[in-house]
């Protein structure tokens, strides 16, 4: 029978079949790792499976196929940073949740999971957080941001997740979807997780006091269904979103203002360093931004020098 994961827990899988009954299955034997995604994790949450009964009282099963994935989202390997860890697959969206102070989450971070939703065709989405705290100097900050993203074509909410009617037009909008929710600690993922699902009540952690920086509230991914069309991807908090499996000579094909003008560079393998008659380069204050193009350099000097 065929069933969707919805939990990972490492070696055994929550697997919801599709009459509704939830189902606790491992998998038969060792699975062919794909050696192109070269994951960490065989099976991951969102994936459709085929399940075998082993215990029908019990409610045990046993994964015997996995069905060829839509798509997937990446992360670096817990295990082996050189490796990807799929983070969930068949996805309609990624979502991720940032905060403009208590705690700041910076371009970077944003810039590395747009940069890996975009090598994985999955449209994101920016969502603003604690907009109670958006006041006097962070209220520019916040106008700048969400301009900027914008401007290159994300969508962007700011929402108070604390407040029902605040996060109303984001639920309208994940309405048929399944969307994956990221974000780094503390920046209220849970919060709004439990204000999409009133019922759920996850748990919710307050900043570490002495760092300034939120605590881990979720260790396995787990997906949560709002209806029966709608569904979200719990993820566990981040330091940082670690691009895997990408040279330096694709990252600019992933910024899509410069995607948009890097064919007209002179030179095919352009970095947008210090090359002549350079697009990017020229494009910059414009259709390029400042911020967008020192984040590419910051991204650009981390990834693995590749011979052209």
């Amino acid at each position: 029978m065929k069933a969707r994961i919805y939990k990972s827990t490492g070696s055994h899988y929550q697997a919801m079949d599709e009459s509704g009954r939830m189902w606790v299955a491992r998998a038969r034997g060792k699975f062919k790792i794909d050696t192109e995604i070269r994951s960490s994790n065989p099976i991951a949450v969102g994936d459709w499976v085929t399940l075998m009964i082993e215990d029908d009282a019990s409610g045990m099963a046993i994964i015997t196929a996995i069905d060829q994935r839509r798509n997937y989202m990446v992360r670096v390997s817990p295990q082996n940073r050189h490796h990807k860890h799929i983070v969930a697959s068949n996805l309609d969206e990624a979502l991720v949740v940032a905060t403009i102070q208590n705690p700041r989450t910076s371009n970077g971070f944003l810039d590395r999971f747009l940069i890996t939703a975009e090598a994985y065709h999955i449209p994101a989405i920016i969502v603003f957080n604690k907009a109670d705290l958006i006041k006097g100097d962070y209220e520019i900050e916040w106008a700048e941001r969400k301009a900027l993203y914008e401007a290159i074509g994300y969508q962007t909410f700011t929402i108070q997740a604390t407040d029902p009617d605040s996060v109303a037009q984001l639920s309208r909008h994940l309405e048929g979807k399944t969307t994956l929710i990221s974000g780094h600690s503390g920046v209220g993922k849970s919060t709004l997780i439990n204000a999409l699902l009133p019922d759920l009540g996850l748990k919710v952690q307050s900043l570490s006091d002495w760092s300034g920086k939120g605590q881990h509230t979720t260790t396995f991914a787990q997906m949560y269904d709002i209806d029966k069309r709608s569904h979200i991807i719990d993820t566990p908090g981040v330091k940082e979103f670690g691009i895997v499996a990408i040279d330096q000579y694709e990252l600019a094909q992933y910024f899509p203002e410069m995607r948009a003008l890097m064919h007209d560079c002179k030179f095919n393998n352009c970095l947008h360093i210090n090359e002549p008659q350079c697009a990017v380069k020229e494009a910059l204050g414009e259709a390029v931004s400042f911020e967008r193009y020192d984040s590419y350099l910051n991204i650009l000097d981390s990834l693995p020098k590749t011979n052209y």
